[in-house]
């Protein structure tokens, strides 16, 4: 039994709830603990961000992440070590594995994200060759693209090589005159698109959308040939461009059955680009952290997230 100023902080509480019409929120980390992954690109962690927050703000829960590959979520789903990915590109092979086959993971519902992936040049080089964005004149322009790593053809500047990617092969089968070479992260994509903005420096590059770049400077997509469905069944004889993507959150099983409202939120949870974009811009731009930039984002918006809350 609580003590009588206890008791009477507990009735001041349940007062000051019935006034408000707000149910008293849990204090962090008294609801449980939820495992959340972390991908390697800064709209993921912008996602991860804003629902670690809600987690442990409004509902009282605890957030563990940890940084990983794309490929390593997907086993470790079954091994109870990654209760949620906040944003899944696709992966028919995993989802296959994992949720039809092993039943460790299920889906949870669109971010309501749409992603793409393509290739793109800087604006300027448009301008001064407005052909190039079309995949058959590329080759014409391969030796403006010429570096020390690719040698004498043109180079393609990709990303981290487990991203999700099918470069090597279209360019293989296309016949195009051009290498693949990994830059090796989302930050050295960002920092190449802005040095050959600035610089006027040829670029040909692996990117996506959403993403917070695109609100600083001007990209321009190259027409590969058109996507139509089952054109990439086989990664090693592709001639298309990507899929469009309605980007989706994977979770694992036993969250699903014993989440409670934290798998809800996570259910619930529903955005835009734009939304997604002013919180990465402002973590790299405004070197806020996650948890800074989520704060001001839920701050700002509570009549877009107040909705995900389960009651």
């Amino acid at each position: 039994m609580p003590t009588k100023p206890l008791a009477g902080l507990l009735v001041a509480v349940l007062l000051l709830s019935a006034c408000t019409g707000e149910e008293p929120k849990a204090a962090p980390g008294t609801q449980g603990t939820v495992k959340i992954d972390m991908h390697a690109w800064v709209g993921y962690e912008a996602t991860a961000g804003v629902l670690a927050y809600l987690l442990e703000h409004e509902l009282g829960y605890k957030v563990q992440t940890r940084k990983i590959t794309e490929d390593k979520s997907w086993p470790d789903f079954a091994a109870g070590k990654v209760d949620v990915i906040v944003e899944n590109w696709g992966h028919p092979a995993e989802k296959k594995e994992w949720i039809e086959e092993k039943k460790a993971a299920v889906p949870a519902g669109l971010t309501g994200n749409k992603g793409v992936i393509g290739w793109y040049v800087p604006e300027w080089m448009v301008r001064k060759y407005p052909d190039i964005t079309n995949y058959r004149n590329l080759n014409k322009y391969a030796a403006l693209f010429k570096t020390t790593k690719s040698g004498n053809v043109g180079q393609f500047l990709a990303g981290d090589p487990t991203f999700v990617t099918n470069d090597e092969a279209i360019i293989r089968n296309l016949g195009l005159n051009f290498k693949v070479v990994y830059s090796g992260s989302e930050d050295a994509l960002i920092k190449a698109a802005q040095q050959a903005t600035a610089k006027k420096r040829p670029l040909l590059m692996y990117f996506y959308e959403p993403q917070w770049l695109f609100t600083k400077i001007k990209l321009v997509k190259i027409n590969l040939p058109a996507y139509a469905i089952g054109c990439d069944a086989d990664t090693e004889t592709v001639t298309c461009d990507y899929p469009p993507y309605l980007l989706d959150k994977i979770v694992s099983a036993d969250f699903a059955r014993t989440g409670g409202k934290a798998y809800e939120l996570v259910r619930n949870f529903n955005w835009t680009n734009d939304h997604q974009n002013k919180v990465a811009s402002d973590m790299v731009n405004e070197k806020m952290t996650a948890e800074q930039a989520a704060k001001k984002w839920v701050d700002e918006n509570k009549i877009v997230w107040k909705d995900w809350i389960p009651r």
